[in-house]
């Protein structure tokens, strides 16, 4: 008997008919627009003009210039114009933008957003309707410090040592918080039928991100901070595997393997059986401890050296 899979979910678009104008550039406030408009948005970016020493037809956001693939990822379906707002012609198009839009996204420090003409008490004056987030490096007073992705995850906490984070955690946690941001606004404005005003911190991001490490959870020695042999990363015949057997069912099922007698929370923090895992993973290669986890239900990723 055959049976016909279930079809695929129809993803949600709840954004469908909101207007979102964008003056945001490099990740977070383009990660946040991707997001956006996945969700329904009609999105419009304004860029300012591309530096003269650019190639011809280059965007004026420096993610398209330090890397035209990400940048073309994150606007698929993004409407982009230029527009020098510093100038009469670029706040004509701004403004006949901002008529028809129900949200507006920036990524300027609130002093820029002041001589530019939309700050929040202009823009509630001309536009009452409109929402603006703010996507600012540190919130409130601290907003017009300078500061990048690195520098909030060093202040959280998040970065060992000499080597750079492997993402950019900061700016894509923080773009999901001002896609979460805009939602939020969209439903305060069906309510009320007026504008607000969200603030979104690239800090606050790194805070939260770090949030387990601040806890303890991931600090050296516990649990999931290598304290637990379940959740660890080893060495294998030709190269690693990441083993994530936290859960006891996990744990007794990865222990069964390397020969361990006792899986309790005690044995799995103990030297003796993350010395035993350590042996049993060095034993296999990687397709030996794909096939065993898939066949013991062991959570576990193999990677090369």
């Amino acid at each position: 008997m055959t049976t016909t899979p279930a079809p695929a979910a129809k993803p949600l678009r709840p954004l469908k008919g909101v207007r979102i104008v964008s003056l945001a550039l490099n990740l977070p406030g383009p990660a946040a627009l991707m997001r956006l408009q996945a969700m329904g948005a009609t999105c419009v970016k304004l860029e300012p003009p591309a530096p003269a020493a650019a190639p011809a037809g280059s965007s004026g956001d420096p993610m398209g210039l330090y890397n035209p693939t990400a940048y073309a990822t994150l606007h698929q379906g993004i409407k982009t114009r230029s527009a020098d707002l510093k100038t009469a012609a670029g706040q004509k198009v701004l403004h006949s933008a901002l008529a028809k839009a129900n949200v507006l996204i920036t990524s300027f420090r609130p002093s820029a957003l002041k001589k530019l003409g939309i700050d929040w008490a202009t823009l509630r004056h001309l536009y009452p309707a409109l929402c603006l987030l703010e996507i600012v490096g540190a919130p409130d007073a601290r907003a017009e410090e300078p500061g990048h992705d690195l520098t909030y995850l060093a202040e959280a906490g998040l970065v060992q040592g000499m080597d750079l984070p492997p993402s950019l955690y900061a700016d894509m946690g923080g773009s999901l918080m001002a896609s979460e941001a805009v939602l939020q606004a969209r439903l305060a404005q069906l309510k009320t039928g007026k504008g607000v005003r969200l603030q979104v911190a690239l800090s606050d991001a790194a805070h939260y991100l770090a949030l387990p490490r601040t806890w303890g959870l991931t600090t050296p020695g516990a649990a999931v901070g290598g304290g637990h042999a379940g959740y660890r990363v080893y060495a294998c015949k030709n190269g690693r595997v990441a083993v994530a057997a936290l859960e006891p069912h996990f744990a007794k099922s990865l222990c069964l393997q390397a020969g361990v007698a006792e899986s309790g929370v005690k044995s799995m923090m103990s030297a003796a059986t993350h010395a035993a895992v350590a042996t049993w993973a060095a034993s296999k290669t990687r397709a030996q401890l794909d096939a065993l986890g898939a066949k013991h239900d062991i959570p576990l990723y193999t990677l090369a050296r």
